[in-house]
């Protein structure tokens, strides 16, 4: 089993997709417009929302992340989309050349709050916020950390 990010978007997840592809170097890339199912005729979702994203995945080196559009139609039921600092995608892998060309890819158009550096906890460790208000973490070594303190605990 794994745990998967899961991110929505207002409207636009189609350029989140095309910009974490293309930073991430996906190795797939899968999605599902709201138009590609079928509708129930009873109650058809209007023509501004058919081309949405109702399903996706980028799969990446080892890791996934999934998202979709929240449709206008639907906040009633789903609530506003807020953005905030709720969610985390942390991206943790031995391959510092690989995680530091992440960062600097995902960090075009976004802030960084940390850059990437050698830490207590970590010999690469890093944060930012990308272009569409997404929150990231990168670690170099995160289990071993883990692993570093849980062991020493008595």
């Amino acid at each position: 089993m794994s745990a998967i990010a899961y991110l929505n978007f207002d409207g636009h997840a189609e350029q989140v997709i095309g910009f974490y592809s293309e930073a991430l170097r996906a190795a797939d890339v899968k999605k599902v417009r709201f138009g590609d199912i079928p509708q129930d005729p009873t109650y058809p979702l209007p023509d501004n929302e058919l081309n949405m994203i109702m399903e996706s995945s980028i799969a990446f080196a080892g890791g996934k992340i999934m998202m979709s559009d929240i449709l206008p139609s639907m906040k009633s039921v789903t609530g506003e989309l807020v953005q905030g600092n709720n969610v985390w995608i942390s991206l943790v892998m031995d391959d510092k050349e690989r995680l530091g060309a992440y960062f600097q890819a995902l960090s075009e158009g976004g802030h960084v709050i940390m850059p990437l550096s050698n830490t207590p906890w970590s010999s690469c460790f890093g944060m930012l916020v990308d272009k569409f208000g997404i929150s990231w973490k990168f670690n170099s070594d995160a289990e071993q950390f883990l692993d570093n303190v849980l062991s020493s605990k008595p």
